[in-house]
């Protein structure tokens, strides 16, 4: 049988725990629901992980903090996980005591390495008599009593903006526990927009993989804008729902045109762009990870028009510049700091 996250493996350990309707709020693997031998509602703000829960029989699977399926007082007991990010670990909190019936049963599952002991401070904060129930797996598991859960829960309030500035364009982000980059424009993704200002992509159509927050396509059609050319349509694509939430909401701020779509990769992505752009993610937690980036070009040419260019930045020792060529065409460097480059590539 394969092996769960050490946290997957310590509730079930506590699966004595679990009673009445039952709720698990950021699942990582699928693989635990079959193992726990009970049906409930599973939610994961991950498009993959979601799609895989989506075929378990028996749970009601939910996408993101704002699913139709996550109603007010419905549940005897909501299991919360570590988030990868602390301050998304509030806004879980806020879900689950949102979600909760009166009396119900809060529990906290999370590794050392994960930060379960800050995590708890958090818990407590909310729940004073939250008290430890295990400790196994490299994990602690703590529980506590729902006395009085939350009136309501909007994830529209969970949003903050920030005004972005570069190369003469001024932007609205919106930004929410979790989302890369929150609050700042990164190093990478400025570093590519200066490449589309010094040589612009010729295509009246762009898909922004990985968009995060709309950064990219709402800078790109605010600089066409001043520079009174014609806007570009750009869509977005991001594997998790508040990235999603947010680039949809800063397109709507900053007046712009596209469609922000939820998908693991490229995976439920149909159709061709004659532009392709990205600032693709190379991390899983604390650790690098440029799995998704390397599923994605070999899969990005099928989505790419006959000449549709492809323009990605990546950390300059990240090993894409042969993969670029091989799954795309002849690439280059348009940009290169000690960091960050920027490759341009055109589909043959």
């Amino acid at each position: 049988m394969t092996s769960l996250p050490n946290s997957h493996e310590a509730l079930l350990r506590n699966r004595d725990l679990l009673g009445g309707a039952v709720g698990l709020l950021g699942v990582t693997d699928p693989g635990l629901l079959s193992r726990l031998g009970q049906g409930g509602l599973a939610m994961s703000e991950h498009a993959g992980v979601y799609s895989a829960l989506s075929g378990v029989p028996g749970w009601q699977a939910c996408f993101g903090y704002d699913d139709p399926g996550l109603q007010p007082a419905t549940l005897d007991t909501i299991v919360v996980f570590l988030p990868k990010a602390r301050a998304e670990l509030d806004l879980r909190l806020a879900l689950a005591l949102w979600l909760a019936r009166a009396g119900a049963r809060l529990i906290l599952v999370g590794e050392k390495k994960e930060g379960i002991a800050g995590a708890v401070k958090q818990l407590r904060a909310r729940l004073p008599d939250a008290g430890k129930v295990d400790s196994a797996r490299h994990c602690q598991v703590w529980s506590a009593e729902i006395a009085e859960p939350a009136p309501a829960f909007a994830l529209a309030d969970w949003i903050t903006w920030t005004r972005v500035e570069h190369g003469g364009v001024s932007i609205d982000v919106a930004g929410m526990p979790g989302v890369f980059s929150l609050g700042e424009l990164d190093e990478g993704t400025a570093l590519l927009l200066d490449s589309l200002a010094k040589e612009p992509v010729s295509a009246g159509r762009v898909l922004d993989f990985a968009c995060g927050a709309g950064v990219i396509g709402s800078w790109l059609q605010g600089w066409q804008r001043q520079s009174d050319q014609a806007a570009a349509r750009v869509d977005g694509v991001d594997v998790q729902s508040q990235a999603v939430s947010c680039a949809r909401a800063t397109y709507e701020r900053n007046g712009c045109a596209g469609d922000i779509r939820a998908s693991d990769g490229l995976s439920s992505v149909e159709g061709k762009w004659p532009a392709i752009v990205t600032n693709p993610p190379f991390h899983t937690g604390v650790r690098t990870d440029t799995s998704m980036t390397e599923r994605f070009l070999r899969e990005v040419a099928s989505h790419l028009e006959s000449g549709g260019e492809l323009r990605l930045v990546a950390n300059s020792f990240l090993p894409y510049e042969e993969l670029i060529r091989r799954h795309v065409g002849t690439v280059e460097r348009l940009e290169q700091t000690r960091r960050f480059t920027v490759y341009r590539a055109v589909r043959r």
